[in-house]
């Protein structure tokens, strides 16, 4: 049977890690930890589970990402963020691919906890990831702060059954203060790359945002917290936008 290494990067994640660490120690021939310093009790719960653990210092989410990849001791390779953990689905279904590994890569559905509820709408779910793959068959990419694993051309892919169950935020102050550490990152990736944004797009952007989420993608569905992430996603348009033309009146 094919070996599987499980990567995962950290930085102060000892609410989350545990349990991350807990739903993958029955189907992991390894697990691979690149931590960005913590502070906090990380390091001792990774040890704890027998994690291979390293410290990098964080360059971004697809570079962290990137040099996890080089210490992983196995082709085969499972990713997770330090707030995911597997269902019991979709935990044995890794098991079966272990046994008869078919695809280059391997799909799966994500599903996000906010505040204790089980978002299933507002663009939140699914939300397919690629994160069972061949790592000889692809690399990260994406837009920090939006990491995604792309396969070379030609890869096969294949989905599996399940779910990622990621626990995003316990509170509506982690979301604002998650907003504006992202939308920090996104506006200087833009501004890096030359990107502008005129005042009809800054102003805009939000209102197409919310109602893309809210009605189109039936956030209401899921309540209050729905609305309140469908507005906080509109909130978090605006930012990125404005904090990009910001950059370029400083300039």
């Amino acid at each position: 049977m094919p070996k599987l290494s499980v990567i995962i990067v950290t930085f102060n994640e000892e609410k989350n890690i545990g349990r991350c660490l807990e739903s993958v120690k029955d189907i992991a021939d390894e697990i691979v930890v690149v931590d960005s310093f913590s502070t906090d009790a990380t390091e001792e719960i990774c040890k704890k589970y027998g994690a291979r653990f390293f410290q990098h210092p964080f360059e971004g989410h697809i570079e962290q990402k990137s040099y996890a990849l080089t210490l992983s001791t196995y082709p085969n390779v499972l990713s997770l963020d330090a707030d995911e953990a597997l269902d019991e689905t979709l935990k044995k279904n890794i098991i079966d691919v272990k046994a008869n590994w078919i695809f280059d890569g391997y799909e799966m559905n994500r599903l996000t906890n906010y505040c204790g509820t089980w978002i299933k709408h507002c663009g939140w779910y699914p939300d397919k990831k690629l994160r069972l793959y061949n790592k000889n068959k692809g690399s990260w990419g994406g837009t920090n702060p939006h990491d995604k694993y792309e396969m070379n051309k030609g890869a096969s892919l294949g989905f599996l059954k399940g779910d990622i169950l990621h626990y995003s935020y316990y509170t509506i102050q982690d979301h604002y203060k998650q907003i504006e550490y992202f939308t920090n990152i996104s506006s200087k990736e833009l501004f890096r790359k030359g990107k502008h944004a005129s005042v009809f797009k800054t102003i805009m952007s939000p209102v197409v945002k919310f109602i893309q989420s809210y009605i189109i993608k039936l956030g209401f569905l899921d309540g209050a917290a729905g609305l309140t992430i469908c507005r906080l996603s509109a909130r978090a348009a605006y930012l990125k936008y404005s904090k990009l033309r910001a950059m370029y009146k400083v300039d």
